[in-house]
């Protein structure tokens, strides 16, 4: 896995390393959605993000790793924007790719999300990221 990491980091070395969601279950889902070409957007919460040592910006890389700090992806940013909870859009949610893309679902589950991050209220302030696959390796 290391040997892996570090292949992959040395063709992307400046990127970001981390897994989607708060469990391993869901960072292997959502990763896959990603690597399917469903999951194009992700969010996070502006609280969490200030928190982050190395913000993120339009063209950075990501190495995305599974539920088992595997490399399986990397993707790019190509697009953030500050945005209230309850403005997500239809089509915010669907670029999400989650469930069946529809904002119920995105409101439903980001919600319980946020709820166990601690951070949730209706008016709460997100990061809505935008990004595209770059790559999608057999040693990821």
């Amino acid at each position: 896995m290391k040997d892996a990491l570090n292949n992959v980091k040395s063709r992307y070395p400046n990127a970001h390393v981390w897994s989607f969601g708060d469990s391993a279950e869901m960072a292997d889902e959502l990763a896959q959605l990603v690597i399917a070409g469903h999951k194009k957007a992700s969010c996070g919460s502006l609280a969490a993000w200030q928190q982050e040592e190395e913000k993120v910006s339009p063209g950075d890389y990501h190495i995305v790793l599974d539920g088992q700090q595997k490399p399986v992806c990397v993707i790019r940013t190509t697009s953030l924007k500050l945005i209230r909870f309850d403005e997500v859009s239809a089509e915010d949610a669907a670029m999400e790719g989650e469930g069946d893309k529809s904002l119920g679902y995105w409101r439903q589950s980001h919600q319980a999300f946020f709820e166990r991050e601690g951070t949730f209220s209706d008016d709460m302030e997100l990061i809505f990221e935008t990004f595209s696959l770059v790559d999608v390796s057999e040693e990821m």
